[in-house]
């Protein structure tokens, strides 16, 4: 079955609803057998396109992850990653603010974190949770320094969906292409993931009580994603809405996003000049004169 990203890709200007969008969809394999081969094609054509994006050093490459809890971005990135050269990808989380991040703007602490060229950056979470968990917990902004007027007026929100696509435009002016992905669970699903978590001994570690805590905030969080995704998916920076119930079916379709992305890029090995290829064929003589 083809994967159409056409499905999942938010339009400039489209007004989102979650609610109308399904989080679980037909999936992309017939069986878990070509679930994992499916997987691993796209897992080494996406290695072979890293090497070259890697050696033609001419954009960076950011992918965005942005999710509730338990919706599988670390399980999406593990997978889908899996074949790229760590020397050539860097992954960041972004958690709460430091001390001293919380004294700058909110784009500070992720521009320290870009991508170079030749370099894929993949950020799980991101300044987006600034007008995430940030919105829905505005007194955050109170330990941020935020003059009070500015938290208590709404028009704070549209200056930072602002500041985030002039900010988005910039980076794709200046060589680093980027897409977002936002993995779209079912509160029943995250309910189920929850206690799987509780009943599995080695999925302990995963859940804390604040994941209970802002599970209560489901639909404030719901309109918080409908508005940062409906004013801020753009033609140089995309939102993919990616149903997310299926795991496996969420890490085809993010391994099939991420290919678009590397593939657009037309990445290819430096050619090689003439001066260059006489060099090469003069060290190659000194090298086979050794063995004489």
């Amino acid at each position: 079955m083809k994967i159409r990203l056409k499905d999942y890709r938010i339009a400039p200007g489209e007004e989102v609803d979650l609610k109308k969008r399904k989080t679980l969809v037909k999936p992309a394999y017939r069986s878990k057998d070509d679930y994992r081969e499916i997987l691993a094609d796209h897992v080494a054509r996406l290695s072979d396109l890293q090497q070259r994006h890697y050696a033609a050093n001419s954009y960076g490459a950011l992918v965005i992850f942005q999710a509730m809890d338990a919706a599988g971005k670390d399980g999406a990135i593990r997978h889908v990653m899996s074949g790229v050269n760590p020397q050539g990808c860097k992954v960041s989380s972004f958690k709460h603010p430091s001390a001293i991040e919380a004294q700058h703007d909110f784009l500070w602490r992720a521009t320290r974190e870009l991508p170079e060229r030749g370099q894929i950056g993949i950020f799980n979470r991101s300044y987006y949770e600034d007008v995430l968990v940030v919105r829905v917990h505005p007194e955050i902004l109170e330990g941020q320094g935020v003059p009070e007027h500015r938290y208590r007026n709404d028009t704070l929100w549209e200056e930072r969906y602002r500041s985030i696509r002039d900010f988005e435009k910039h980076l794709h002016a200046n060589g680093t292409r980027i897409v977002k992905i936002f993995l779209h669970l079912s509160k029943e699903e995250q309910r189920k993931r929850f206690l799987a978590r509780i009943d599995e001994p080695d999925k302990n570690w995963k859940l804390s009580p604040s994941d209970v805590v802002e599970r209560k905030f489901w639909k404030d969080y719901r309109k918080a994603y409908e508005g940062a995704i409906s004013a801020t998916s753009s033609a140089e920076a995309p939102w993919y809405v990616v149903p997310a119930d299926d795991k496996e079916n969420a890490r085809l379709i993010v391994s099939q996003i991420v290919l678009d992305l590397l593939e657009g890029l037309k990445p290819a090995f430096p050619t090689v000049t003439a001066d260059r290829e006489a060099q090469l064929q003069a060290i190659r003589a000194d090298l086979v004169a050794e063995e004489e």
